[in-house]
């Protein structure tokens, strides 16, 4: 009896210290997530933007000073000179000229064709239907180099080599697969209460799709188009084999200007690398909103 009665008198004190324990204990629980939270972004955050910084730095360096060992994170001597020199040169304009034409073109013909078959997919229940939604996907399966071949093979006997049809048409090839399925996402998120509600109201299957289910499509076609525009804006392969030197676009076409076999101009480089990104970087920018409410449309289910 007397073991229980003290037993019974330090339990109370024991689940006191617990108690004032307890609160510390939280506290540390809750540091340790947060500190590796904000660990892990930092390590990301150098990842991603140390490059971008270091290609600046390189573009406002004086060429004598590109090239020091060890090298410094921030140039001694600032120069503009290397931008006035892309800007003195006519050929960068004609590549960027070309990438506006066969960028702007694949995204508005990639999404002019995975939109119709994104609803396909999404809305229409027929024979075959998820053979072929696999097949459509498979096809970014296969490396594009071992296609490189083939379709070079094609465009010549049809003529096509040396032209903007030849990149348009690989372009849009590619990036059909993944602007089918993401839009395929993002028209299930759109209720079928809708389409029974334009039928109600004596609208046709065309009229449905293009009053109705277009205008909410909005943010799913804006991401499609967006992941067309820069998949041919950054293509350097198919650039560089189909198209000759006067279509070529900027990613061929600045390694053909400033690297060479004796030497390679990396300041001019640099500064004609980090201009020809400002559109795209302002692309996303401008269309953030709708390219993330396009992307995660589908992500979710319900």
């Amino acid at each position: 009896m007397a073991t229980l009665t003290s037993l019974a008198v330090e339990a109370p004190s024991t689940q006191e210290h617990v108690s004032e324990r307890t609160p510390t204990a939280r506290r540390a629980v809750r540091r340790r997530p947060r500190w590796a939270l904000w660990t892990a972004l930092i390590v990301l955050g150098l990842f991603a933007f140390l490059p971008v910084y270091w290609l600046a730095v390189t573009s406002v360096t004086p060429e004598r000073d590109a090239f020091t060992f060890p090298p410094r994170l921030f140039p001694s001597t600032v120069t503009f000179e290397h931008y006035l020199a892309v800007f003195q040169t006519p050929a960068i304009f004609e590549y960027l000229r070309n990438s506006i034409v066969v960028s702007t073109i694949t995204a508005v013909l990639s999404v002019a064709v995975s939109m119709y078959m994104g609803y396909a997919f999404s809305k229409f229940r027929f024979r075959g239907r998820k053979s072929l939604m696999y097949f459509v996907l498979s096809s970014q399966m296969f490396p594009q180099a071992l296609l490189l071949v083939t379709l070079y093979v094609v465009f010549a006997q049809a003529g096509l080599l040396n032209t903007y049809q030849s990149l348009v048409i690989s372009f849009t090839t590619f990036t059909l697969p993944l602007c089918v399925w993401m839009l395929k996402g993002f028209f299930d998120t759109l209720p079928d209460d809708l389409i029974e509600a334009a039928k109600i109201d004596g609208a046709g299957p065309w009229r449905t799709f293009h009053s109705v289910i277009l205008p909410l499509a909005a943010p799913g076609l804006v991401a499609a188009g967006l992941f067309a525009f820069v998949r041919g804006w950054n293509d350097f392969m198919f650039a560089l084999t189909l198209a000759g030197p006067e279509k070529q676009t900027l990613p061929p076409g600045l390694v053909n200007t400033y690297v060479s076999e004796a030497a390679t101009a990396w300041p001019e480089l640099m500064a004609a690398s980090l201009l020809v990104s400002i559109p795209v970087c302002a692309a996303f920018i401008l269309l953030q909103r709708y390219l993330v409410g396009g992307i995660t449309a589908g992500a979710v289910k319900g």
